[in-house]
C-alpha cells in the first residue's frame, strides 16, 4: 500500500523589481541654519557635512566675492524644506528617523578643518608682525595644501564620509584659488580714488588705484614752475582710469592696458605711445613734453584729456 504523496507548496514567486529609493529633494534645511538653511540643505543632499559647505563659501568669498553672490542665489532658488507636522492631540509624537551607524566618526574632516584655520591664522598673525604682504592666493594655497594632507590621511582610513567631505572642500579651494590668481591685483585698496595736486611739488611719481575708479587731475598744476618734465606713472586693477593734464601741456604717453578703451586727446584705440601735440586743445607744440605718463591698467577704460 502506497502512502500518499506530501501536499505541494506552491513555489515562491520571486520578489517584483523595486524601484530605487527615490533621492532627498534639494530644499533649504529649516533645522540645521546659520542664515538661510542653504548649507544644512546641500549637507542633507549630498551627505557632506554642513560645516564643510559653511568654510567653502567663506573661502570663495574671500577670494574673488563670489562666495556671497552664489549663496544669495541658492537662498533664493531652493525651496524651503517641510516643517515637522505637529502631532494629533492625545497622539504621541512620531519617532524620529535615525540613519545607522556605519562605525565610529572619522577625525580627519574636523582636524583637517582645524589645521586650515590653524594655518591661516598663523599666516595673518605672521605678516601683521613682520609686514610681510601675504595675499589671497597665499591664503588660498595654504588651504589647499592643508587640505590635501588632510586627503592624504582620510586615504588610508576606511569610510566614504571622510573622504567626500575634503574633496568638496579641496575643489571648491581650488576654484577660488583659480579665481584669485587670475584676477588682477587689487593693492590699493577698495573704492574711488581722485588726486588734485595743485603745486609741483605734490605731483607723485606713482599713483596707485585697486578696484574702483581712479582721477588723477593734474590740471591745476603751473606749468610755470616746471623745469624739466615730470614722469609720472599710474598702477591701476579693476575701474576706469582718467587722467586731466593743463590745457597748454605737452605729454608723451604710453598706456599699458588689459580689458577696456582707451581714448587720449579725442582719440580712441588700444594700449599705444601717444606723442607730445596729440589732441586737439591748445598745447604750445615745442616738442619737449611736460609730462610723461605711463598707464598700467587692468580692467576698465583709460581716458588723458587736457582741463
Amino acid at each position: 500500500m502506497t502512502s500518499p504523496l506530501p501536499p505541494t507548496t506552491p513555489a515562491a514567486e520571486p520578489p517584483g523589481w523595486q524601484p530605487p529609493p527615490a533621492r532627498p529633494q534639494l530644499r533649504r534645511s529649516r533645522t540645521d541654519k546659520v542664515i538661510g538653511g542653504v548649507n544644512g540643505g546641500l549637507a542633507e543632499y549630498t551627505g557632506i557635512d554642513a560645516l564643510l559647505w559653511r568654510v567653502g563659501f567663506v573661502a570663495l568669498t574671500i577670494a574673488a566675492g563670489t562666495g556671497l553672490l552664489v549663496y544669495l542665489l541658492l537662498w533664493l532658488l531652493m525651496p524651503a524644506g517641510p516643517e515637522g507636522a505637529a502631532p494629533a492631540p492625545g497622539q504621541p509624537a512620531p519617532a524620529a528617523r535615525r540613519r545607522e551607524p556605519t562605525g565610529p566618526r572619522s577625525p580627519i574632516p574636523g582636524l583637517t578643518v582645524a589645521g586650515l584655520l590653524i594655518a591661516v591664522g598663523f599666516l595673518a598673525l605672521v605678516s601683521r608682525l613682520t609686514g610681510w604682504d601675504v595675499e589671497a592666493t597665499g591664503y588660498l594655497g595654504t588651504a589647499v595644501l592643508v587640505v590635501g594632507a588632510g586627503l592624504v590621511a582620510a586615504a588610508f582610513l576606511p569610510g566614504r564620509t571622510a573622504r567626500g567631505g575634503l574633496v568638496a572642500l579641496g575643489v571648491v579651494l581650488s576654484l577660488a584659488l583659480a579665481i584669485a590668481s587670475a584676477t588682477p591685483s587689487v593693492d590699493g585698496g577698495v573704492g574711488d580714488r581722485t588726486f588734485s595736486p595743485r603745486t609741483v611739488a605734490a605731483v607723485q611719481e606713482v599713483y596707485e588705484g585697486g578696484v574702483g575708479d581712479l582721477t588723477v587731475d593734474l590740471s591745476d598744476v603751473p606749468m610755470a614752475d616746471l623745469t624739466d618734465a615730470l614722469d609720472v606713472r599710474i598702477e591701476h586693477g579693476i575701474g576706469d582710469v582718467e587722467v586731466i593734464l593743463p590745457r597748454s601741456a605737452d605729454a608723451q604717453i604710453q598706456v599699458d592696458q588689459g580689458v577696456g578703451e582707451t581714448e587720449v586727446f579725442g582719440a580712441t584705440g588700444s594700449g599705444s605711445d601717444f606723442h607730445p601735440g596729440s589732441g586737439s586743445a591748445a598745447w604750445t607744440d615745442d616738442g619737449e613734453p611736460e609730462f610723461e605718463l605711463e598707464i598700467n591698467s587692468g580692467i576698465g577704460d583709460v581716458e588723458v584729456s587736457r582741463g
